[in-house]
């Protein structure tokens, strides 16, 4: 994975408000930390770092310019507002050419399974150990011609070389099942409307004879 190169200014305001004149200035909040360092808060541009996630997803790998002194770091988290379109804040974690690290990394399912088939993905990402400049993007993982009933697990994905699964290899990560025929849905229907109980206008004569009851208990 190519590493990308980002200025980063360091912030000397916290807090909340503190946190939106910086998004409003154009600049994502974020926290660079870990080998023993102090934690450093640092604005990095919103424009390129959006840039960097959107080729390189959340494990890119970043050279930062701090005041003119590059740092290597890793895309740790990065925190998306839940309803707008913009990034709220990154933690950024201090890594060193030639050692690993462990990452989740999204598995990509390829190929079409037997005819009459359907695909359930129990694992979207699986966990693995990487050199810090080699962390795939992603791992695919063909399920091209593969017959209903077949489980593959964490163990059978194949991983790129010198990455190492870190995931439980007895994880269950695509069932080829059957896929539901129209006889299953059609089924499916009538048995969620089995039971239903509709209520009824009351009839004339049921309301005679509350009427009566209730002049009787008078």
């Amino acid at each position: 994975m190519a590493q990308a190169r980002i200025d980063a200014e360091t912030r000397t305001e916290f807090g909340k408000g503190a946190a939106r004149r910086t998004r409003r200035a154009g600049k994502i909040p974020a926290v660079l930390y870990g080998h023993g360092t102090d934690p450093q808060h640092l604005a990095l541009p919103s424009l390129e770092f959006a840039r960097v996630v959107r080729d390189q997803g959340r494990n890119a790998v970043l050279e930062i310019n701090i005041s003119g002194t590059p740092q290597l770091a890793l895309t740790k988290t990065v925190v998306v507002h839940p309803i707008r379109p913009y990034i709220e804040h990154v933690d950024l974690l201090v890594i060193k050419r030639g050692e690993k690290v462990v990452v989740d990394v999204q598995v990509v399912v390829t190929g079409d399974a037997a005819p009459g088939s359907m695909i359930a993905q129990d694992l979207n990402t699986i966990e693995v150990e990487a050199d810090v400049l080699n962390i795939p993007e992603s791992i695919e993982l063909s399920v091209e011609g593969v017959k209903i009933g077949t489980q593959i697990l964490a163990a059978s994905v194949v991983l790129p070389e010198g990455v190492e699964l870190r995931t439980d290899p007895e994880a269950l990560v695509v069932n080829v099942i059957a896929a539901p025929t129209e006889a299953d849905l059609e089924a499916e229907i009538d048995t969620e409307g089995a039971g239903v109980v509709r209520d009824e206008p009351e009839s004339e004569s049921s309301d005679n004879a509350s009427a009566e009851a209730e002049s009787t208990e008078g």
